[in-house]
């Protein structure tokens, strides 16, 4: 029998559930958790939620998982340096101060940004010049950082990425146009990145999107 575990992490709940190969409910866990404000920004703990993570997993028992996906509240965005540090507080989607951002970014592309995307936070980031904005080597969704912390691989799926930045149906990935507009507008500020260099890798469905290593193992179980 096979098993696949799926992971969310919700608004007011952390879920893991465990399903068989006729997507048959095996077994469930959970943990309740709610965003805290912080100087004016609604945010979420990291090392809560990895602690509450553990605890829904726990409830599952002693199972074998064959597959695992992971999914979380709509975008955001979280900011990192080249060694995976957090630089700025995980700022969620409930989050309203990109709203000058969003529709400077709408009008630039000719393509509707909301206020929780991604690209908006940054935009958002730059304009009112916070300091982290230069040290960025990675910025992703909370189901990509999960991702790459179980993973290593820095990827996320395209329907995620659909949040962050606008996508190219064509291409199955991030618009090119848009990033060279993007790049342009924020050229004159000098930073050592490119929209590129710090946007995780698009996925679309039934690709590789790695496997959990051994340091991802123990992250979830440290026993």
């Amino acid at each position: 029998m096979t098993h696949t575990l799926g992971i969310e992490f919700g608004s007011t709940r952390i879920k893991a559930v465990l399903i068989d190969e006729a997507f048959r409910p095996v077994a469930s866990g959970d943990y309740t958790w709610k965003s805290d404000l912080r100087d004016g920004v609604w945010t979420y703990d990291l090392e809560e939620a990895w602690s509450g993570l553990r605890t829904a997993l726990r409830a599952l028992g002693e199972v074998s998982v064959d597959a695992m996906g992971i999914s979380a509240m709509m975008h955001g965005y979280l900011a990192f340096d080249k060694d995976w540090n957090l630089l700025t507080p995980f700022r969620t989607w409930q989050n309203t101060m990109t709203g000058e951002e969003a529709a400077e970014l709408t009008e630039l592309f000719g393509f509707n940004i909301p206020q929780r995307w991604s690209i908006a936070h940054l935009w958002h980031a730059i304009r009112t010049g916070e300091a982290h904005v230069g040290k960025l080597a990675h910025i992703t969704t909370l189901a990509g950082y999960f991702h790459y912390m179980l993973t290593g691989v820095n990827a996320v799926g395209i329907g995620e990425a659909s949040g962050m930045f606008p996508i190219d149906s064509a291409a199955c990935d991030f618009d090119e146009a848009m990033v060279e507009q993007f790049d342009r507008l924020v050229a004159e500020k000098g930073y050592p990145w490119k929209l590129r260099d710090i946007l995780p890798q698009v996925l679309p469905a039934g690709a590789d999107g790695g496997c959990l290593t051994e340091e991802g193992a123990r992250l979830l179980d440290p026993t």
